[in-house]
């Protein structure tokens, strides 16, 4: 039965036109971090209520003109300089500022990421007002670091590439806007999306095999002679006094056989269903506590269990070529 795929929505002409445009900014190439934003890299406009306020101080201003008032020039004048100390503040506020760090954990793909920014503030000066992509607004204190959370969805495993990341401003009294981009060549690892309905994992390879030296094990293996190091608390005393020598415990553990999640053993499927397969094989392995082994065309991985052994399958399946 064939999938049922999820249309990808088209992009509007003005979301077309504001991509190009944002090309024109800078910066025009990714750059690594940090990322430190100073003068030549700031836009300012009026905002919507900046436009309408200006407007209305314009008509103060033809009509004290046009009436000879000196008070109400006095106060065009003034509200002028409201708009542009309002255009010069918004410049200042968020030049200076400089963008330490992104990271996100990995994701299974059709999740949504959590990407987490770090800003850091040059100078003594304090930072109000400032927005990552419209969230909601955060301050930049003098010496200290803020980080600000953005959501990002995943539709395909493999490496997702930072987006363009835009920060504005419009401190003090919102009449201006202004704006910075960043641009990360970070990317962020996505994991391929587990099966739905998979089948159970594969039977284990045999019964269980014994493991010596394993001070955690429950059953007594052989006696051996001390040696400097060992725990007072394996020392065998009362056979140690019948052999007139120190004589040390040393145990056994049973543990169970691999379980191997082979990718030739699922011939038949298609590359992206054996990739979803196995990793929802992963998952299942790791939440059971089985030891298990990942083989691919290319590498085997394992066999172990644990969130580093995890990551690495999952990391593994996510970067194999296309089908």
């Amino acid at each position: 039965m064939a999938e049922a795929t999820t249309p990808v929505a088209t992009p509007s002409r003005s979301q077309r036109l504001w991509g190009r445009l944002q090309l024109l900014a800078r910066p025009r190439t990714r750059e690594p971090l940090p990322v430190r934003i100073d003068r030549r890299r700031v836009y300012v406009l009026p905002s919507g209520f900046g436009l309408f306020f200006s407007a209305v101080v314009g008509a103060m201003l033809l009509g004290a003109l046009n009436y000879n008032n000196n008070p109400a020039l006095l106060l065009a004048f003034v509200l002028a300089a409201a708009i542009h100390n309002s255009l010069v503040r918004a410049h200042l506020n968020i030049s200076g500022t400089a963008l330490a760090a992104v990271h996100a954990e990995p994701v299974h793909a059709g999740s949504t990421m959590r990407l987490r920014c770090v800003f850091e503030s040059e100078g003594s000066r304090l930072r109000p007002g400032l927005q990552l992509e419209g969230l909601p607004a955060f301050e930049l204190r003098p010496g200290q670091r803020e980080e600000a959370c953005l959501d990002l969805p995943t539709h395909r495993r493999g490496w997702l590439p930072v987006p363009r990341l835009r920060l504005a401003t419009r401190y003090p009294l919102g009449l201006a806007v202004a704006w910075c981009w960043f641009w990360p060549e970070q990317r962020l690892l996505v994991y391929p999306a587990p099966e739905t309905h998979a089948p159970p994992l594969p039977a284990d390879a045999g019964e269980g095999r014994r493991s010596r030296r394993d001070p955690l094990g429950s059953e007594l293996h052989h006696l051996r002679d001390y040696r400097p190091g060992d725990p007072l608390r394996q020392i065998a005393w009362k056979s140690s006094a019948r052999n007139d020598r120190l004589l040390v415990r040393e145990y056994e553990s049973t543990r169970g056989s691999e379980v191997v999640l082979d990718w030739h053993a699922l011939e038949g499927l298609p590359v992206e269903a054996r990739i979803r397969r196995l990793t929802r094989w992963v998952l299942e392995a790791e939440r059971a506590g089985t030891r298990y082994l990942l083989l691919l065309p290319a590498r085997s991985v394992g066999p172990s269990h644990g969130p580093e052994h995890r990551h690495a399958c999952l990391r593994a399946l996510a970067l194999m070529p296309d089908g």
